[in-house]
């Protein structure tokens, strides 16, 4: 099955524009738009985000304040949240913490801590009145770990059950779970061998949801193809076939579907996601992030990360 932002658009571009007069006017993804108009006009959400400090959470942070939505964050060190990249409407520069942070937007709250820490967890949460949360926790293992995913989600499903939150979007990779064969041939083998590691904890996150304690919940599992920088495409396809790349705020922009699109169709699922790059390990080594793949292939096996996790 395929699923686009391109064909939504042209099914539901009458309902955006008869809920124009009250989206927020730099919401630029036409499923939400479409998921907009069936909330009630004055509906804001509060979304945690955790992995808001890296190159997908960051994204997902300034979407929802693009689409007027309030965010909770957690990160480890404050100064590493910054815009993602420039946004004029917004006054947003890429790496810069101006109108980034809680002291310039009111729609901000920021928790410094480890999503290895059950408190810093429930801190997101605690008086801030969360609907959804968006999980892009990642890293490399000498920094983070072998299971920080598993461990982190564990954490954040606990405080989701215990604030009632039922609306979670967690970010995996093309490769976990039954989805192997969709992932090109040379990322195969790179799974099966020097990111053996990352892989065991992707399954151990997934399956906290698929058979584990959030099996009852709303979730969303996304694997992405490879994953580039840039500004969102508006072009997103739930893929049944071999993977290729997407751009994070393409990414980013599916997750906040997932937590704030009330009819939203992959619920209780685990899917794959592209766009319109092509498929397959050449589509996805264009990406910058790919290129440097000779320099992390020669670190010790169990610290490499080409794929930007």
């Amino acid at each position: 099955s395929a699923w686009s932002r391109r064909g939504y658009e042209a099914a539901g571009g009458a309902a955006s524009a008869s809920a124009a007069a009250f989206l927020v006017p730099h919401a630029t993804h036409p499923l939400a738009l479409a998921g907009r108009s069936r909330r009630a006009a004055d509906a804001v959400s509060t979304i945690a985000v955790f992995g808001a400090s890296g190159r997908t959470g960051s994204e997902v942070v300034l979407q929802a304040l693009e689409r007027g939505e309030e965010v909770s964050c957690l990160v480890r060190d404050r100064i590493r949240l910054t815009a993602p990249r420039d946004h004029a409407e917004m006054d947003l520069r890429k790496g810069s913490m101006h109108n980034f942070s809680p002291y310039m937007n009111d729609k901000m709250v920021r928790t410094e801590g480890s999503v290895l820490n059950r408190a810093d967890v429930d801190d997101v949460f605690d008086g801030n009145n969360i609907t959804g949360v968006v999980v892009a926790l990642g890293g490399k293992t000498r920094e983070v770990g072998p299971t920080l995913l598993f461990d982190g989600t564990t954490h954040i499903l606990a405080a989701c059950k215990a604030h009632g939150v039922k609306r979670i979007c967690v970010v995996s990779t093309v490769g976990a779970g039954d989805s192997m064969d969709q992932a090109p041939w040379t990322f195969k083998l790179l799974m099966k061998t020097m990111m053996q590691k990352i892989m065991d904890d992707k399954n151990a996150q997934e399956g906290l949801f698929l058979d584990g304690p959030g099996a009852d919940l709303e979730f969303c599992i996304v694997r992405p193809g490879g994953l580039k920088q840039g500004a969102p495409t508006g072009i997103v396809n739930v893929i049944d076939g071999e993977a290729g790349a997407i751009n994070r705020a393409d990414l980013a922009a599916f997750c906040l579907d997932a937590v704030l699109d009330p009819d939203f169709a992959h619920l209780q699922q685990a899917v794959c996601i592209s766009s319109d790059m092509g498929s397959g390990f050449k589509s996805l080594m264009s990406d910058k992030t790919m290129s440097r793949m000779g320099s992390e292939l020669s670190r010790p096996l169990e610290d490499a990360n080409p794929f930007g996790f």
